[in-house]
């Protein structure tokens, strides 16, 4: 188990007890903001969270859960809950997204990884397709890593290069895909005056093509395939600026929701569709809107709708979207490589372990929480535990989800005093967030508040210490607003539903009769972020965590 030779050993904390019950949550998708009807946890009723803001002032508060507190690279990115976890169960910060990709870009590496070794092995015969945002939003992706990609493949042997733009609008100003594309389209130019047959094949608008999520339409998903791999869309250009020029002069159109269309020659024929032996790069860092793509464009068996034709392909994601499914399996970025989590410290340490949540969010209490590490570090002293969530409707139909199986899991596993950590995900606030529900998501916020409570009745029972704390947010704040924080409104004077996390922060609240007297949280770490929950938790197991962790939350002060 983990590194040969490598002393794994923690030094006993001078002031706290070993062998203390924690009960560790996390709420996905539960931020904090400012109280009005579109925060629907404030608006629902959640008297056990409620009990612990008011309740002892030194063991609540907020922490930092998106930009650079979780290694994304601008306090503009909002956090998610793969970045989330990873921070959470590593105590370190690391490089994520549109970081990672910088980096390989920037130092060459992603040009002698594994991936782009095996999209190289079509250069010479056939064509190199790249699908993604074009945007300099940040969120999903950035053009100019686009056309670094472009630059790097086309100087190593990409002689035939297809781009397929999605158009964005959402985490950009509407209109602004006319520079994006004339960029692109100047830049693929200069490429074709050195011999590289560049160009732009097909296109669509983000929310209209291609870039669902959540299984919430695979029409969206449809579309796309059929400009991008048969060539067949309803609105045929020569080019793609007077595409976008001219689609978006039609009723209700925008940018995001720009109709799909195909570039053709002067004989009518599409320029770029996707065949046998082509390769294929999704090139969004941001993994939601990529994982259904990536589905079709790699899964031989699929039923999501009908491809009509799938070509053998040689296809990676710009970095793999989904660790749960290894999807896809080839891909050009590599994920950080997280080393000495808390989990395996704590495991080596005598800790015993339950994890558990329901199928949308086990991996990340587990697979994400331990460094992106699948599996046990010791069965003996572990165990994982996965409710499967319901399937075949959207989240806000049964608002609820598993948040009671998930509690009772936990509090049976408390009750029975195998485990020193038992850890959970809740993952209502988030999934339902995301529907855009506000209905469904305060029904969702109450679900998950009553989980919480039958956990910490369990805590109360074995004389334990509960620590509760989210990934990010979501459900606080469920409204897109202008720079004063107001609401936005549609042409139609109604409100513009937000389903997106947010830049917000997220509580921690410590307790339990098992919490030493005088523990309470430092006031000189202000900034604090989810990296430095993993210390406050070995801390409060009994250890120091080590030199290098983001340094606790707490301090306990002799009364």
């Amino acid at each position: 188990m983990g590194t040969s030779g490598f002393n794994w050993k923690l030094a006993d904390h001078p002031k706290l007890p070993k062998g203390k019950t924690i009960g560790l949550i996390v709420l996905d998708g539960w931020g904090e903001a400012n109280p009005d009807q579109y925060n629907c946890i404030h608006v629902a009723e959640t008297p056990v969270m409620d009990s612990f803001k008011k309740g002892a002032p030194e063991r609540w508060r907020l922490v930092r859960a998106h930009g650079t507190a979780v290694g994304l690279p601008t306090e503009d990115d909002m956090g998610n809950s793969e970045v989330g976890h990873n921070a959470l169960g590593a105590g370190r910060i690391f490089a994520q997204g549109a970081k990672l990709v910088d980096s390989a870009l920037e130092t060459g590496k992603l040009y002698e990884g594994e991936g782009f070794k095996y999209i190289k092995e079509s250069f010479p015969t056939n064509t190199l397709h790249l699908i993604g945002l074009l945007s300099d939003g940040g969120v999903h992706s950035r053009l100019d890593q686009l056309l670094l990609l472009v630059k790097g493949a086309s100087e190593r042997g990409a002689k035939r290069i297809r781009v397929h733009i999605l158009t964005d609008g959402r985490d950009v100003l509407d209109g602004s895909s006319v520079g994006f594309a004339e960029t692109l389209e100047n830049y693929l130019a200069q490429l074709r005056e050195k011999g590289v047959d560049a160009q732009i094949a097909s296109g669509g608008g983000r929310m209209y093509v291609t870039m669902d999520r959540y299984e919430n339409d695979w029409g969206v998903v449809k579309r796309g395939w059929d400009a991008q791999v048969l060539g067949e869309a309803p609105h045929k250009f020569k080019n793609a600026v007077e595409a976008i020029k001219t689609l978006r002069q039609e009723p209700n159109t925008s940018d995001q929701y720009l109709p799909p269309f195909v570039i053709v020659d002067e004989n009518g024929k599409p320029v770029g569709p996707i065949v046998d032996g082509d390769a294929v790069v999704t090139f969004n860092f941001r993994a939601d809107r990529m994982v259904m793509i990536a589905k079709a464009l790699e899964y031989a068996d699929f039923d999501k709708f009908d491809r009509v034709r799938f070509p053998k392909i040689r296809y990676a994601g710009m970095l793999q979207y989904d660790g749960e499914l290894k999807l896809p399996s080839k891909y050009l970025v590599e994920p950080p490589e997280i080393d000495r989590t808390s989990g395996e410290y704590l495991t080596y340490n005598g800790v015993r372990t339950f994890a558990c949540s329901e199928t949308v969010k086990f991996g990340h209490v587990t697979f994400f929480w331990n460094g992106n590490r699948s599996g046990y570090f010791n069965p003996q002293m572990e165990e994982y535990v996965e409710i499967p969530s319901d399937s075949g409707i959207t989240f806000n139909v049964q608002p609820k989800m598993k948040a009671v199986e998930i509690a009772e899991k936990a509090r049976d596993a408390i009750l029975s005093k195998k485990f020193e950590q038992v850890r959970v995900n809740l993952p209502n606030s988030d999934m339902v967030g995301h529907t855009g529900d506000i209905e469904a998501t305060v029904v969702a916020c109450k679900a998950a508040d009553e989980a919480v409570k039958i956990i910490i009745d369990a805590i109360e029972q074995v004389g334990g210490i509960y620590v509760v704390t989210a990934d990010h947010g979501n459900a606080e704040d469920m409204v897109k607003r202008n720079k004063k924080g107001q609401p936005l409104l549609d042409k139609n004077g109604n409100i513009q539903i937000l389903t997106s996390h947010t830049l917000q922060p997220v509580p921690i609240a410590i307790g339990g009769p098992g919490l030493a007297p005088g523990v309470q949280f430092r006031k000189d770490v202000p900034n604090g972020g989810l990296a430095n929950v993993a210390a406050t938790v070995m801390n409060l197991h009994g250890f120091e965590a080590p030199a290098d962790y983001e340094t606790t939350l707490i301090e306990v002060v002799d009364n």
